[in-house]
């Protein structure tokens, strides 16, 4: 059945912009050490940009700090140099194959910057789930006007797809409401 098809569309696209959103709070840092702070991290390796965590352990090493074990010594400075181009404003301290990021602690200017950009990213989600919702709706519309559906199932798949809608814009708020909760923790 088509209308399935377009919730199943939508759900999909739906939970993709769910997942553009985690990513992009990855890259928001917290005054907490996390590995996921550096998977925007590429490195220059044998001409190709390789995620960084593709060429070594990232591990939590205190609160504050990442240490970062390259499997491949003669790629360190490679991999430093990465994590100090990136825009994430990380001071890396090299020890052999061990790299540690100490992560300096948030100002509350900082802080408040992080939180207007994690609500922007949010209401980048929202929006991009309710255009979602827009072409889903005007999927079902057409098929209504070319009579391969009822009125009926117009109006039960209408109320499926803001269902749906609610949903994905819930879970946004949430994973919102979660990062603010990790910004604001000293």
């Amino acid at each position: 059945m088509m209308i399935n098809e377009i919730k199943d569309d939508a759900k999909e696209r739906m939970g993709k912009s769910i997942e553009s959103l985690t990513v992009a709070f990855n890259k928001i840092r917290t005054g907490r050490a996390h590995p996921s702070l550096l998977d925007s991290v590429r490195v220059s390796y044998y001409g190709s940009e390789t995620p960084l965590s593709q060429m070594a352990n990232i591990t939590v090493e205190d609160a504050r700090t990442l240490a970062v074990r390259v499997w491949e010594r003669q790629v360190v400075p490679d991999v430093e140099k990465a994590i100090l181009k990136s825009d994430l404003g990380l001071n890396p301290s090299t020890a052999g194959e061990v790299i540690r990021i100490p992560l300096p602690p948030l100002t509350e200017e900082t802080r408040k910057g992080y939180i207007r950009q994690a609500r922007q990213d949010a209401e980048n989600a929202r929006i991009a789930i309710r255009n979602i919702r827009r072409d889903a709706l005007a999927d079902i519309k057409e098929l209504e006007k070319e009579k391969e559906i009822s009125e009926d199932d117009e109006r039960r798949a209408q109320d499926d797809v803001q269902k749906l809608t609610d949903r994905f814009i819930a879970e946004v708020d949430s994973n919102l409401s979660a990062k603010e909760d990790d910004l604001m923790a000293i």
